[in-house]
């Protein structure tokens, strides 16, 4: 389903910024969602992937069934077990949230490469200027969501707009499985009437406050003078005070791919002596490594390349389900992968490489909500 929020007395903006096409796209539950899809048992049930309900556990996402009783993120599993007795607890499945999530990113990137990942299940895309899909970032986005059920079997959503803010708000207006389209012509008459606590941006503390300075929608935070949002906020009043005319500059940042990151060396002499060769191996793994941890990255698949004297040359690989949590965590595999290179030859480079590669900053959040 697709709505252009279609507005009466709506004023058209002529800022050159209003030219921008943005999409955000949003996958509809998604923890829930992959597990239903996986668990065919789990479906149209009242779901909770979270931790333990006698416990401290919290929710990390609720099925649709589940919400109908008011069960929501970041609530604990203890009040969602009070609020809906038969709710399911599943436990999470981080490697194949990231899997699937690596799935969504690469349709994506098959479509433009200004991507900026949010999380595992949203994204920001600026599709300006792209001629396909005869130029309408409507039918891209349609598209997408098509695509993203085709291949992965789950829904997504949908917001378009000229800015960040109004894509993502557009986003949650025909969840789930939905798409929602703000025009520059639709925006002042659609933020007018948008509560407070719908702005990307306003929390719940913000909101208060706004509150009790008489600010309730759009239109009344838009009639503030933005003098006096800065001197109530800060330097986020500027923010507020823009964000009321329509007006967000912030643009998409898009993050280049890493598919892999390596090391390797080529020797002044060939060796031959295994030990040797394993200390070197060992070298260019940290170095690997580390530029891992530089980069922000985790890796779950390793890559040992040999050459030989007469430049020819072999590889081995071996992928876990959890990622190396260290240098010294590869160790094991390296030698397994090492015993498995033949030797009849010396030898003249030695090379490791990581690849199957995420953000480490994508689950550390995650992981927290289960401590």
């Amino acid at each position: 389903m697709t709505t252009p929020v279609t507005l009466t007395n709506a004023k058209p903006a002529m800022n050159q910024l209003d030219l921008r096409k943005i999409i955000h796209i949003d996958m509809d539950a998604f923890y829930a969602s992959v597990e239903q899809r996986d668990f065919p048992e789990l479906r149209g049930k009242p779901l909770v992937v979270g931790g333990d309900p006698n416990g401290r556990g919290v929710v990390a996402a609720a099925s649709y069934e589940v919400r109908q009783f008011g069960v929501r993120s970041a609530m604990s599993c203890y009040e969602a077990r009070k609020r809906c007795p038969e709710v399911i607890f599943a436990p999470p499945r981080f490697d194949v949230y990231r899997a699937v999530s690596n799935e969504v990113r690469g349709i994506m990137h098959s479509l433009t490469p200004h991507v900026e990942p949010l999380s595992l299940d949203e994204a920001y895309l600026d599709v300006t200027g792209l001629t396909a899909h005869q130029g309408s970032a409507t039918l891209m986005a349609n598209w997408l969501r098509a695509q993203i059920l085709e291949q992965t079997g789950l829904n997504a959503s949908a917001g378009v707009s000229f800015n960040k803010m109004l894509a993502k708000i557009a986003s949650d207006i025909n969840k789930p499985n939905g798409t929602a389209v703000i025009t520059p012509a639709d925006a002042d008459a659609f933020i007018s009437t948008l509560p407070i606590e719908r702005f990307h941006g306003i929390g719940k503390a913000t909101a208060k406050r706004m509150h009790a300075m008489g600010i309730s929608n759009g239109a009344d935070l838009r009639r503030t003078p933005a003098a006096l949002l800065v001197n109530e906020f800060g330097k986020r009043g500027q923010f507020y005070h823009d964000i009321a005319h329509g007006r967000d500059e912030r643009a998409v940042k898009s993050e280049r791919i890493h598919k892999s990151v390596g090391s390797e060396t080529t020797f002044k002499d060939n060796l031959t002596d295994d030990n040797e060769l394993k200390r070197q191996i060992y070298a260019q793994n940290a170095d690997a490594f580390n530029q891992l941890c530089k980069k922000k990255l985790i890796a779950y698949t390793i890559t040992l390349k040999i050459k030989y004297a007469n430049f020819t040359q072999v590889t081995r690989s071996h992928t876990l389900s959890t990622a190396f949590d260290s240098a010294e965590s590869a160790h094991f595999w390296i030698d397994k992968l090492f015993l498995d290179i033949p030797r009849a030859l010396p030898i003249r480079l030695v090379g490791v490489t990581f690849s199957s590669l995420t953000s480490a900053t994508e689950l550390t959040p995650q992981l927290n909500l289960f401590e």
